[in-house]
């Protein structure tokens, strides 16, 4: 009984409203002043040959759009971000600090080193599309087309030729691309993301070497003198902190890795 009641309340209140919005509708035609909202008219024809194709500002703003929301990734899979935040990561396992530097604190560190190393090519992007673009002196085309060079030219810089060679063979191409710019980009992305992976976890070898050293060290002191029940970790932790802080580690990792990249010439 109940059940039958709210569904007939709920159908009287939905009538209700449906007259109450028609009610506005006809009053708010009947005022002389008020705006109308007009919706933007979408036409498909054809163009003469003689015109140059445009895209549309409402298909623009969809791009935007649509690039906006894809940005994060955009910026964690085409740029340095990769390398750099996993030999930071690396950096703090092998200190053994557990959450010390916070991860918050990494990722702004791999963020700004980032935009550090990929300004170079931010700067050649502005100069040979972004300006020419707003200044009128390409088309559309044309602008995507220099606007991806840039960030091309990066990532064939840090890319291993077998792995460029591994996703042409997935990708069953067998006529191998004869210059650079012949490689699909759908290879060239994924090949790009492999190759940074590799050398990150190169790097992070090289730095667990010296900690690793510091971790026998300890340990043998500890066994020889028969504090079995003593975790080596605890008692290396600040002399791996010592030596970090006596060297400057932090410079050298951060030059050590701003240094292991190719950058591109800023000029066009």
């Amino acid at each position: 009984m109940t059940g039958i009641l709210n569904r007939r309340t709920l159908f009287w209140g939905l009538g209700l409203l449906l007259l109450l919005l028609l009610g506005a509708g006809e009053a708010m035609a009947q005022m002389p002043n008020m705006p109308t909202i007009q919706m933007p008219e979408i036409s498909i024809n054809g163009a003469p040959v003689e015109e140059k194709a445009k895209m549309s500002t409402y298909l623009q703003l969809m791009f935007f759009l649509t690039i906006l929301t894809l940005a994060p990734y955009i910026l964690v899979m085409s740029t340095a971000f990769i390398r750099i935040v996993i030999t930071i990561s690396f950096l703090r396992t092998a200190l053994g600090t557990q959450q010390v530097p916070p991860t918050q604190v990494l990722m702004g560190l791999a963020l700004f080193l980032t935009m550090f190393v990929m300004a170079p090519v931010g700067m050649k992007m502005n100069r040979t599309a972004i300006q020419p673009y707003f200044a009128g002196d390409i088309e559309q085309g044309e602008f995507l087309t220099k606007l991806l060079a840039p960030p091309r030219e990066f990532m064939l810089r840090q890319t291993r030729g077998t792995d460029i060679d591994l996703f042409l063979e997935l990708a069953q191409i067998r006529n191998k691309p004869k210059t650079a710019d012949d490689i699909p980009i759908y290879v060239l992305l994924p090949s790009f993301v492999l190759s940074e992976i590799k050398t990150a976890f190169q790097i992070g070898f090289l730095l667990y070497l010296p900690f690793l050293v510091i971790d026998m060290i300890v340990s043998s002191v500890l066994m020889s003198m028969g504090m079995f029940m003593l975790s080596p970790m605890t008692i290396s932790l600040p002399f791996k902190l010592l030596m970090f802080v006596l060297i400057d580690g932090w410079e050298l990792v951060i030059k050590g890795v701003v240094k292991s990249f190719n950058p591109i010439d800023p000029s066009p």
